[in-house]
């Protein structure tokens, strides 16, 4: 009576199992991605080769791709479309710098200081909810019209990010590993350079991924304010004179661009912090 009772009882967990390998495995993440993909651009080019929507508005994904072998080619706005990059990258790398001098040390200060919390939690909860384009015309007025003021403008949209990651990666460094440190001897500075800042660097890290997308969004902003190149000031010429195409390609670049630097970013942080990484 009992080993048909168990038989019975492992009945369905063998049911189980047999559905689940004729049921195959998963469709990959990755396949799903490209078919929407796929499907999006085909919607586009039917709306564009019907005329469902003014070419001036939606020009088709071909014209696109000429636009962008123009760019490249021949560029637009005295630059070409490498020209228009390097500026943009240049101040998108010279924000992110000075935001990570700045932030991580702020982040520090109010995760291992009721002091340093009391001052810059303040500051950075009033900087944090603010647009680019509040604060933009103040940061023309103190620094003027030049490169500094781009870059000030979009570093102020990262640090935010940066410093609340790195605050939240402190308070969270478990107390059995600082209590280990001092009781071998560590004082205050080595239990923060050894202890407390290595575990906060896989937060770190999402705070600079998250401040990156926080500065392309700000880029466009920044570029409006007497530029000559730049991604940004490229869409912004050719929106002004219904250059579609243009638009739309800068607009690509500018995703393409962001997503590799996601990708880069991932790819240090399984390098930096391999037990962290779960991607």
């Amino acid at each position: 009576m009992t080993f048909s009772t168990d038989i019975e009882t492992l009945a369905p967990a063998a049911d189980t199992a047999t559905d689940e390998k004729a049921a195959g495995r998963p469709i990959p993440v990755a396949l799903i991605s490209a078919v929407t993909v796929a499907a999006i651009i085909g919607a586009w080019a039917v709306a564009a080769s019907y005329a469902l929507v003014s070419p001036v508005f939606l020009p088709s994904p071909r014209q696109v791709v000429v636009a962008l072998y123009n760019l490249v080619v021949t560029g637009f706005v005295d630059a070409t479309l490498a020209e228009h990059v390097g500026a943009s990258l240049y101040r998108i790398f010279g924000a992110l710098i000075a935001s990570i001098l700045i932030g991580i040390p702020a982040g520090i200060a109010i995760g291992t200081s009721r002091v340093g919390r009391g001052i810059l939690d303040p500051i950075v909860e009033f900087l944090r909810p603010l647009p680019p384009l509040a604060y933009l015309p103040l940061i023309i007025i103190w620094v003027g019209i030049g490169e500094a003021s781009k870059i000030t403008v979009i570093a102020l949209s990262m640090l935010p990010s940066i410093i609340l990651s790195t605050s939240a990666g402190v308070r969270s460094v478990s107390k059995d590993h600082v209590n280990a440190a001092r009781s071998l001897g560590a004082i205050r500075r080595q239990v923060l350079a050894e202890v407390v800042l290595p575990s906060a660097v896989p937060s770190i890290l999402t705070g600079v991924r998250i401040a990156l997308g926080a500065g392309w969004t700000t880029l466009v902003a920044a570029e409006l304010v007497a530029a000559t190149s730049g991604i940004g000031f490229m869409i912004q010429s050719a929106a002004q004179f219904l250059v579609t195409d243009i638009v739309i390609a800068g607009i690509v670049v500018i995703a393409l661009i962001a997503i590799l630097l996601e990708f880069l970013a991932r790819l240090i942080e399984r390098r930096l912090v391999p037990w962290a990484a779960h991607r």
